[in-house]
């Protein structure tokens, strides 16, 4: 798949890149290159293939999911311009 000039700069755009008309030019040519990679690897048969987290056979650490307030409060606290009552303080935002 070929990037054409005017996709650049709409990609560009909606990335709020700023991007000189020299570039451009670069820019088709190494996106289109990205591209043509992602087409190679999609030719790649997967089927059968577990998902891996590593290349070498591990067991993820685990660790039980339980809410805690982090058990340091005070110093959470401390960077706060302005706090009440173990809270942050804060402007008004909703009238």
């Amino acid at each position: 798949m070929s990037i054409d000039k005017n996709t650049v700069k709409k990609v560009a755009r909606l990335a709020r890149i700023r991007i000189s008309d020299d570039e451009v030019d670069v820019l088709s040519g190494e996106l289109s290159k990205i591209l043509a990679m992602i087409g190679q690897l999609n030719e790649v048969k997967t089927d059968g293939v577990e998902p891996m987290t590593s290349v070498i056979e591990m067991q993820m650490p685990e660790r039980e999911d339980k809410v805690t307030d982090g058990g340091i409060p005070e110093k959470i606290l401390a960077n706060a311009p302005e706090q009440t009552a173990g809270f942050f303080v804060v402007p008004k935002v909703v009238e």
